[in-house]
């Protein structure tokens, strides 16, 4: 009993480095040896087997790991101390080098939802601030900046547009019924022409001279009937043209205009939801916490204020030049549309064709709304 107390101490006041070896001391030569002498008459590692059924197993369930392909194993008997038994070839750092692209793609697919989430953060700010602002300005509680002059101009646009499709909407309707009309006409001619050709009901009349006055009004007939048809074209092609311009007018050089304005309205809107946010942070106190969100609240307002006034300039520029532009189409217009329908219940054929060239419109050929085969395929 004495002799196991004194070696366990004797073993327990073994000096060991870093490395695991032992110090040079002349008295631990006998247990030196003694380790070595038992890692020679120890098993060896290449011929050891891995029971997979556990303690007790049967002897299907051994593997032996010499038939195990792998890196070979460093194994140093005076690493005792450190118990450590690596792989050759391989550490802590190149499992981190395996892992590396896992980890990039995780950091950018977190930096990607970090941006949507802050992006979604700030829409729902926004859209709460406007949101408050409106329903405030519907209840007249809150106040809302008002330009007047700028406010009259874009009632008076949204008001010609108004009467501008009114009389877009008549005019294609026109158009419409009109062209029934021209088809009418042309079928009527058709008809009449038929007639003077061959009348065989007339035959039995006994008068010779009856039935060659009625052939001839029927060919009377059918001439009147194609030189209306053809005028009718020509007026047609009068009041597409003007239907054209009107619809260009109304539904892009005017659209544009307000859309910029609702721009503007918005961007409006905007400006003041972060101007009466940043008056109720300066009435309340002044701590740290309030002076950094008036801060921030100062940055946002300046921003919403620049862009409410360049959008509020925008809108001043296009309304001039809108107005300018609608009195030259509408006077080019009108001016055309006038000529053309008097010409044609004037029956003045060439002062209808006049009024086409005049003002560069070019009439379609018959046929020309169906498209070409190439067109088609």
């Amino acid at each position: 009993m004495t002799d196991s107390i004194m070696s366990k101490a004797a073993t327990m006041e073994i000096p060991i480095n870093s490395n695991g070896d032992t110090g040079s001391l002349p008295e631990d030569d006998s247990l030196e040896q003694d380790l070595q002498q038992v890692m020679v008459s120890g098993p060896n590692l290449n011929e050891t087997s891995i029971v997979s059924g556990g303690y007790g197993g049967t002897a299907e369930g051994i593997i032996p790991t010499s038939s195990i392909k792998g890196p070979g194993i460093r194994y140093n008997p005076t690493m005792l101390g450190t118990r450590r038994v690596l792989p050759l070839g391989q550490g802590p750092n190149m499992h981190q080098s395996l892992s590396s692209p896992a980890v990039t793609a995780d950091e950018v697919n977190r930096g990607v939802a970090v941006e949507k989430f802050d992006i979604v953060k700030k829409w729902g700010i926004n859209t709460y601030k406007c949101t408050k602002q409106m329903i405030s300005e519907r209840f007249g509680r809150g106040s809302r900046t008002v330009d007047l002059e700028l406010e009259a101009q874009i009632d008076v646009l949204r008001d010609t547009k108004r009467k501008y499709e009114n009389i877009l909407r008549l005019a294609r309707a026109l158009t419409n019924h009109f062209y029934s009309m021209v088809q009418t006409q042309r079928a009527l001619g058709d008809t009449f022409s038929d007639l003077s050709q061959k009348s065989p009901e007339l035959q039995t009349i006994s008068s010779y001279e009856c039935v060659c006055d009625v052939q001839d009004e029927f060919g009377y007939n059918a001439e009147t009937q194609k030189l209306l048809c053809k005028n009718g074209e020509t007026l047609l092609g009068a009041i597409n043209f003007f239907v054209s311009s009107i619809n260009t007018l109304v539904n892009k050089t005017m659209e544009d205009t307000l859309m910029t304005v609702k721009m503007y309205e918005n961007a409006r809107l905007e400006f003041d939801a972060y101007r009466a946010d940043l008056e109720e942070l300066n009435m309340g106190p002044r701590d740290a916490v309030t002076l950094t969100r008036i801060d921030t609240a100062q940055q946002q307002f300046q921003i919403h204020k620049d862009k409410y006034e360049r959008l509020r300039s925008d809108v001043t520029i296009k309304l001039k030049f809108l107005e300018e532009n609608k009195v030259k189409v509408m006077h080019k217009q009108l001016l055309l549309f006038h000529n053309a329908i008097s010409a044609y219940f004037a029956g003045n054929q060439q002062q209808l064709e006049q009024t086409l060239k005049q003002f560069n419109v070019k009439l379609k050929p018959p046929g020309a709304d169906k498209p070409s085969w190439l067109e088609e395929q």
